[in-house]
């Protein structure tokens, strides 16, 4: 190889993103939302590329090759087959999706040559789930392990199992589709009245204010399930093969009505609907990972796919599945592929050898752009800010005083997280000990649902002080009992979503109300700066943990520039924010620029 050089991409479904990997490892990785504004951006992420490329100091020309994480031909053998299985049905869907294909997916070379301003390397293609068991695998600290992927679809495949030992990754069974794990959630997700491909959070959310009263019901109508794991599902009740929705007529008679319209009220079918699935999606993912285990004979597990996100389902498998650790992709979905196909270019096209894991590589995924002080300052004197240089007193020691008392603070600092989860670096932080914590975030800042529960984020050396879990979960990515002695019996006869008011612990504001925890275990070595403001809030109050929720409101990315950041203060209920060396506190500005600069469009690119 002469650079050294492999940029990953995934693009044209949700999610699109880049990654660059080189000799010393994950130089860089983004999703193109961040960057265009666009949530869940499905374009050609020409802003990430650029902006990955830039963190290395070359241009496209210097790569080795460009890698995309899926094979569109494949993945159009697919979609044919199935028009043709189920014609004439379908055929609204196919006039939608045939043109689609062939203008845009079919044509992905040009595209990403294109996109890369007329790069003229090489290019290769991964599999959809290849991509994703090499971003589970390759960044993990084990030099062999199992690899476990599953999401809604790739070319065909839905799951697979694998195995990774030092360089070399092989799959070694598949599942494939129309049968999906991740399907079945997101029909559950598009019926409950929420969004597929981002709503399925909402649904796992939701699901510990029902009751599983209709898992007999999906066990006896729509899924076959076998103790390995794998599944059959019975088709009539689905309308993805070849409708324009998840769901049909017959799946409404099956769960007593029509699909819930977004922004209806929640009623308790919906809730009711969330915990059956929620019950089938761990015992599935139990039965697979049991599977995978005694497949490879490894005491390992890494894991990625859309449905690796489900932190409840990998609590369990924690828990009580069969593997001594687990890791998982913190950008699990297909933005991750991008990462995984560069890796599959460098060890499965160049051969490249795995040096020995020294700890996971994905760097606390603090992989995307950092602003530099003069960056942001230009920033807030554009904006008309009023702002402090606390450089001297320490932009932790400020914040963690903030939130002790009592304020809600945006937390931006050096490079941006790569995934879905914001880790301390794009955080919106708060005290945990409030009870009224997670409604005020949600109503009056996030502009959500006041149901969605929040992380918690704790001092790895104190974690058993609050949580009765023995991972180390860095990434947001298992949900873990609240510790006996943290408990406290707050439902007073509440029922359904009001019950989300109850006080559970003495971290009420992050304790959701089976007594469970998605946390975030934060190591100095590894999140120094983040580390520095959960422990300045320790010393303040005795309490190691943080809220930690993303730096964005509802329908938008996450913030990634100095102007996304003071647009969404601008926009907001929030208190402060604490930006590079900067405290912007709501009390001091001119209402004025902060009306106008919430105004304004937060869109920027790095042209």
């Amino acid at each position: 190889m002469a650079s050294g050089y492999v940029l990953g991409i995934s693009a044209f479904y949700h999610d699109s993103a880049a990654a660059l990997i080189g000799d010393e490892g994950i130089v860089a990785a983004a999703q193109e939302e961040r960057f265009t504004r666009v949530k869940g951006d499905a374009g050609f992420p020409r802003h990430a590329a650029q902006y990955c490329l830039s963190e290395a100091g070359i241009s496209a020309a210097d790569l080795d090759a460009v890698v995309f994480y899926e094979k569109p031909l494949l993945k159009f053998e697919r979609l044919l087959e199935t028009y043709l299985d189920i014609a004439p049905r379908g055929l609204a869907s196919f006039r939608r999706a045939g043109p689609l294909w062939m203008k845009e997916r079919l044509f992905a070379e040009r595209d990403i040559r294109g996109g890369l301003d007329g790069y003229a390397g090489k290019l290769l293609y991964a599999e959809h789930h290849e991509s994703h068991a090499a971003s589970a695998y390759y960044p993990s600290p084990f030099d062999e392990a199992a690899v476990l992927t599953i999401d809604g679809v790739g070319e065909w495949a839905t799951a697979t199992i694998g195995v990774g030992r030092g360089a070399e990754l092989e799959l070694l069974e598949e599942l494939r589709f129309p049968d999906s794990l991740g399907l079945l959630y997101s029909a559950f997700t598009y019926h409950t009245g929420f969004k597929v491909n981002s709503g399925e959070y909402k649904l796992m959310g939701l699901a510990p204010f029902g009751k599983p009263r209709y898992v007999d019901r999906i066990y006896s109508r729509l899924l076959d399930l076998r103790d390995d794991g794998s599944f059959s599902m019975d088709q009539r009740f689905f309308d993805y093969r070849g409708g324009l929705r998840m769901t049909n007529r017959e799946f409404d008679r099956l769960f007593d009505g029509p699909p819930r319209q977004p922004e209806a009220p929640i009623t308790q079918r919906e809730m009711d609907m969330a915990a059956s699935v929620q019950v089938v999606c761990e015992d599935v993912v139990l039965r697979m990972a049991g599977h995978a285990h005694r497949l490879t004979g490894l005491p390992r597990l890494c894991m990625a796919g859309g449905v690796a996100l489900n932190a409840v389902a990998n609590g369990r498998l924690a828990r009580e599945g069969p593997f001594s650790e687990i890791w998982v992709q913190p950008a699990a979905g297909d933005a991750g592929g991008a990462l995984g196909a560069a890796y599959v270019g460098r060890h499965k096209y160049f051969e490249r050898a795995r040096p020995a894991p020294k700890g996971d590589a994905m760097r606390a995924a603090l992989l995307g752009p950092a602003f530099d002080a003069d960056a942001i300052r230009d920033t807030l004197d554009a904006t008309g800010a009023r702002y402090d240089d606390v450089s001297g007193a320490g932009p932790a020691d400020v914040a963690a005083e903030l939130i002790s008392d009592g304020m809600v603070v945006g937390w931006f600092q050096g490079r941006m997280e790569f995934g879905p989860r914001a880790l301390g670096a794009r955080s919106i932080l708060a005290d945990p000990r409030n009870p009224e914590m997670q409604s005020r975030i949600n109503q009056k800042i996030k502009f959500r649902e006041g149901f969605r529960p929040f992380a918690p984020s704790v001092l790895a050396e104190r974690t058993a002080d609050y949580f009765d879990a023995t991972v180390h979960a860095p990434y947001m990515t298992f949900v873990v009992p609240v510790a006996e002695s943290r408990r406290r019996d707050g439902e007073a006869g509440a029922t359904g979503l009001p019950r989300v008011h109850a006080v559970r612990s003495d971290i009420p504001a992050v304790t959701h109300l089976d007594y469970s925890a998605r946390i975030q275990t934060v190591a100095r070595e590894e999140n120094p700066a983040f580390h520095d403001v959960i422990s300045s809030f320790d010393e303040r109050t005795g309490c190691p943990v943080l809220v930690n929720t993303s730096f964005n409101v509802r329908g938008e990315p996450i913030v990634c520039t100095p102007r996304d950041a003071y647009a969404c203060f601008a926009r907001t209920r929030l208190d402060a924010l604490v930006i590079g060396p900067f405290v912007v506190r709501r009390g001091e500005q001119d209402e004025s620029a902060l009306s106008a600069a919430g105004a304004r469009s937060s869109a920027i690119g790095l042209d």
